[in-house]
This record gives structure tokens, sequence and C-alpha cells, in this order.
């Protein structure tokens, strides 16, 4: 089947990252194989894009060196990403952090499973502090997209891509693993070429690449700075291009908010079982209404704030034992009460369950 133009399939989550990649004109994938999102990378080597675009598919021997050969290809301006799940994710922290301090644009995929440690194959979102919250060493942030459905799984690829390039800095697709897993229908998007290196040294002055020795002007990428008052500048400049991220780029979805009396916040798969749930607390006269934080990272602070001025509660659902609820709070700067429902080792609760907890936490409590 051609894919010059858009395609409507049914697939997994994983597998759409992988079709979207190729059609995206990605350069490269470094991955290592661990459940829940090994079809990334077993649909990547099913797909054999070296043969059609000349991508490159790469099994690496560990997450250690994935990450590594991700820096590597990103140095040179290339549109390179990996995949994981929260294990293997937690091995790649070191070089996560030393691409963002290098200002390269790389994309990350986690496919989220419980823990800690190497816990469970099954759903989980507990890893939204290390996404968050800068889960290496150093000042520095991912951007952080977090897609509900299969068809976001595919869409946030040219976006983490897109965002990674425009501002120099890694994006992360920080999906739990029901979506990578699930299977819906996707339209695909029509094939892009892969950059030539005259695109990249015209877009990506900056890159490390031979066409760049052969001009005259070779470029060194490091991490290293021993002056302390120019590391200091340049943590500087990693915190202008934050704050321009979070004043341009922050992404959410609203479900029946105008006039809720009690809100709930979810984000990923959870947020689809809440809007379930609040269908129903409709039907039964309960004035429901959800956000859905689309970026984790920057954070619709501002848009919850303005919620929490006209509702008299917030419920927080998520598959993990409270991490996003701390950003909520922050948010709402303690003017109505924001509780906690959440469900852990892989156990996902039902629309019935999400109702039952609004009511308990929420609206019998101030009845």
């Amino acid at each position: 089947m051609s894919n010059d133009k858009p395609e409507v399939m049914l697939m997994k989550g994983n597998e759409a990252i992988a079709h979207a990649a190729i059609r995206y004109g990605c350069d490269g994938y470094f991955g290592y194989p661990i459940t829940p999102q090994s079809e990334i990378l077993e649909t990547l080597e099913a797909l054999m894009p070296w043969e059609t675009t000349g991508m490159v598919v790469l099994q690496a021997e560990s997450e250690v060196a994935s990450i590594n050969m991700v820096y590597g290809g990103a140095s040179t301006g290339k549109a390179v990403f990996t995949s994981s799940s929260s294990p293997g994710i937690s091995l790649m922290q070191e070089g996560i952090s030393y691409i963002a301090a290098g200002e390269l644009p790389a994309l990350i995929v986690n496919v989220m499973r419980g823990g800690p440690g190497l816990g469970t194959i099954h759903p989980s979102q507990a890893d939204y502090f290390q996404a968050t919250k800068g889960g290496g060493h150093g000042d520095y942030h991912l951007i952080v997209l977090a897609p509900k459905s299969v068809q976001e799984m595919a869409d946030f690829v040219a976006l983490g891509f897109d965002l990674a390039f425009k501002y120099r800095t890694p994006a992360m697709i920080l999906a739990d693993g029901i979506v990578g897993q699930m299977m819906e229908k996707v339209v695909l998007p029509p094939q892009r070429p892969r950059r030539t290196n005259e695109q990249i040294m015209k877009e990506c002055p900056w890159a490390a690449t031979g066409d760049a020795i052969k001009r005259g002007h070779p470029n060194v990428l490091t991490t290293l700075e021993l002056d302390s008052a120019q590391m200091e500048k340049n943590n500087e400049r990693f915190q202008a291009t934050y704050r321009k991220i979070e004043e341009n780029e922050v992404r959410f979805e609203e479900y029946l908010t105008d006039d809720a009396e009690w809100l709930v916040v979810a984000f990923g798969s959870i947020a689809r079982i809440c809007q379930t749930a609040i269908d129903e607390g409709r039907k039964q006269g309960l004035k429901i209404g959800l956000i859905r934080p689309i970026t984790l990272w920057p954070f619709p602070y501002e848009e919850i704030s303005r919620l929490s001025k006209k509702t008299r509660g917030i419920l927080v659902v998520e598959l993990n034992a409270g991490q996003m609820i701390e950003d909520v709070r922050l948010a709402v700067e303690g003017r109505v009460p924001v509780k906690h429902f959440g469900r852990m080792g892989g156990i996902v609760p039902d629309p019935g369950e999400v109702l039952k907890a609004i009511r308990e936490k929420l609206i019998d409590e101030q009845e």
C-alpha cells in the first residue's frame, strides 16, 4: 500500500509510533526491547524503512547504548528517537540530561509500566515525576506529551519532533501501557522525505557535520564547562528557553467544564475512563467536568487555576500513588479541596469506581 498519502489503519498505539516515525522522515531509531513497548522496535524491523527511506533502525545492546546513540545522531541534526518502558527509561536518564545540556532535539517514547523496580509489565502512570521534574541531574526540562489514544500516539510523533527542533531540546511522549497496547483506527500522515544534508545545514547551523567542516565552520558540541561563570550563563540560557516553552506550548483539553461544580483532572488513557464516569454522573444530575493536560510539561497551571475559582472541589485521577496532584495543588493554591484517586500495580479502575470516588472524596464530604 502506498504511503505517500494519508491512510486509515487499525493498529496498536506502539505500532502507530513506528509508522508515524517513518512517515515523518525520521533518520534513525535506536532502542532495546522491553514490555509493553517492544512492538515499536518490532514494527520498525518488519517495515524495513532502511530499504525505502534510508532510515536506520538499530537494536542496541542496552538502553544506555540506545540513548547515547540518540545523543550522537541528534548532534548531527538528524531526526532520531528511542523508546522504552519505565525501568529502561531510568537507565537512560544520564544520557537524557546530556542531550538537554547539549541543546539537542530528540524524541524519547516511554510506554509506562508499574514499579518501582522491575515491578510489573502492566500499565501505570508512575513515571510522571521522572518525566516532568527532570529525571536526570541538573536543572532541565523535557517537553512531555501525554496521548490518550492511538491517533494521538501517531500525531505526537510529528509534534514531538517539531517542538524538539523548534526549541533545541528533547521531547518525550509519555504514554501508559494501555495506550501502547490497545488497538484503534488511526489516520496516518503522508510520507515526508528525509531532509538532505543541505537542508540540515540550513535548518540546523549548530549541527556537528562533515559538511560544516568542509565549509570552514566546524561545530563543537559539549556539555562540559569548567568555568563556573560561563556554566551559569549556559544554565540561564536553558531557563530562558524553558520560559518560552511555558509561554507558547501549553496544551490541554476540556470536557463539560462550563457549568461544572466538580472538576476531574486526569491524563492519558485514564482521562477517557474519567470522561465516561462524568457522562454517567451527568445523567445522575451531578455537574462534573474534566480537564486533561496534554502537555504534562509545560503544565496548564493557569487553566486549572481559572477553573478552580468556579468549582467546589477537584479530584485528580491517576494510575499511581499521587504525583500530578502536586502540580494541580500548586495551580489551585488552596482555593478548593484537591483529592486523589489512584490505582497501582497495573490495576485500571472502571468508570464506576471513578464516579464512586468523586462522590465519596468530593461531594459527600461537602454535603
